[in-house]
């Protein structure tokens, strides 16, 4: 039987935290598929304002990106710049 380190345990419980965290671009994905789809059958009804229209929903993916690169800094900063494996 072998038996598991301190620092493995944490790189394997870092990897699987970093999967985790990569669960956060589901939501933006659909938000953001939701949004243009919207906008689309708005600019359908309204063809005058299509600008208006399309500068508001990529203000609005804008912001609803930043959830999905947040995770995706939580999960990088998990795999490649561990901070826990210093407290060993």
């Amino acid at each position: 039987m072998t038996q598991i380190t301190n620092e493995a345990l944490i790189l394997a419980c870092s990897a699987i935290g970093a999967g985790i965290a990569m669960i956060a671009g589901v939501g933006p994905g659909i938000g953001q598929g939701y949004a243009a789809g919207q906008a689309a059958a708005a600019v359908g009804r309204n063809p005058g304002a299509k600008s208006d229209i399309t500068s508001t929903m990529l203000l609005g993916q804008a912001v609803a990106e930043t959830t999905g690169l947040y995770g995706l800094a939580i999960a990088f900063i998990l795999l490649f710049a561990n901070p826990l494996l210093g407290k060993l």
